[in-house]
């Protein structure tokens, strides 16, 4: 996704604009389909990260491609600066923007990851990152793999949905809003709704393995993404710096638990995380020098999550290995 800021002191986010769904049930005009789309993402993006890694546990990858946009944009888009030619290697484009325009010429919006696009046609189908996930979900359950995970279970959906809400406000969103303030009063507010929310989230995962249930749910899914990202960027970039992740002890192991659980470490590329967020931004950091820490190596010891229970996948299995072309560097 891409950040905007608002005219007055608080961050606002910018809705996204191309929200139909892909259904199964013909509901909508972008039927579930076998080869049809393209998944386009960007490793750095913590709200396009939580479509690859539901993609991976779900067993999607062979109905459902992905383009990795690289970590830097400009004011025309995500690009494809890492495929050969600066090119997407199917959709053949080299920015992002280009499919939203195709989808509606006179598109003026924000061009956001993650985005479906139809490969045919080459229009986004739909940016909407909220419901994206939940459909993957729901929606596309003919080809989840054998032994796919549960991550939206009927009897959890409302209190997965409350979860939910209250982590995009002061968690997911809140990261933003501190770093982009533009008033003390605004960062203030952020800052304090931030770490409350984590100190609520520290406390319910103390004595229980996940958020909600005993396996791993959306819910999860939304939470880490942010997590992951903290001590690289939001401490410092964003001023989120009242503790580091890793100087609270619940979440940082809740943290490294999933980040171990196949389909959720083997997500994430920590240089280019840094690369997007200290290279693009540089209203926050004019210089876009980007920092050679932290050291990376305590995601990789032992959390002792275990003692508390839980299934990870409940009654189904572990995703593979990732395609080779979707490896992401090892931490060393």
């Amino acid at each position: 996704m891409t950040a905007t800021q608002s005219s007055n002191e608080a961050f606002e986010r910018e809705p996204v604009s191309l929200t139909e769904r892909i259904t199964a049930d013909g509901s909508s005009r972008w039927p579930v389909e076998p080869g049809r789309y393209r998944l386009v993402v960007a490793r750095a993006c913590p709200w396009a990260n939580r479509s690859v890694i539901v993609r991976r546990l779900l067993g999607l990858e062979p109905v459902l491609s992905m383009g990795i946009a690289g970590p830097l944009h400009d004011e025309r888009s995500w690009r494809f600066h890492l495929d050969p030619d600066n090119r997407d290697p199917v959709l053949g484009v080299e920015y992002l923007g280009e499919a939203y325009r195709k989808a509606d010429p006179g598109y003026d919006g924000g061009v956001t990851v993650p985005a479906v696009v139809e490969i045919a046609s080459g229009k986004v189908a739909t940016n909407g990152f909220q419901q994206l996930t939940l459909d993957l979900s729901t929606q596309w359950t003919a080809y989840h793999r054998d032994g796919a995970p549960d991550l939206y279970p009927e009897e959890h959906r409302a209190e997965i949905d409350e979860i939910n809400q209250a982590v995009y406000e002061d968690v997911n969103n809140g990261v933003y809003k501190c770093g982009f303030a533009k008033g003390q009063a605004s960062y203030d507010r952020a800052y304090r709704a931030l770490f409350d929310r984590l100190d609520a989230l520290s406390e319910r995962l103390a004595t229980r393995r996940f958020l909600v249930g005993d396996t791993i749910t959306e819910a999860d899914v939304r939470l880490w993404v942010t997590l992951v990202r903290f001590d690289a960027v939001y401490h410092g970039h964003f001023k989120c710096n009242r503790q580091k992740l890793a100087e609270m002890p619940v979440l940082w192991a809740y943290s490294r638990d999933l980040f171990q659980t196949p389909g959720f470490g083997d997500t994430i590329d920590f240089e280019q995380i840094k690369q997007h967020y200290y290279g693009v931004h540089t209203d926050i950091n004019p210089s876009g020098i980007v920092p050679l820490g932290p050291d990376l190596r305590g995601w990789l010891t032992p959390h002792g999550r275990e003692a508390l229970g839980g299934r990870p996948f409940g009654n189904g299995t572990p995703p593979g290995p990732p395609p080779e072309a979707e490896r992401v560097p090892p931490i060393s």
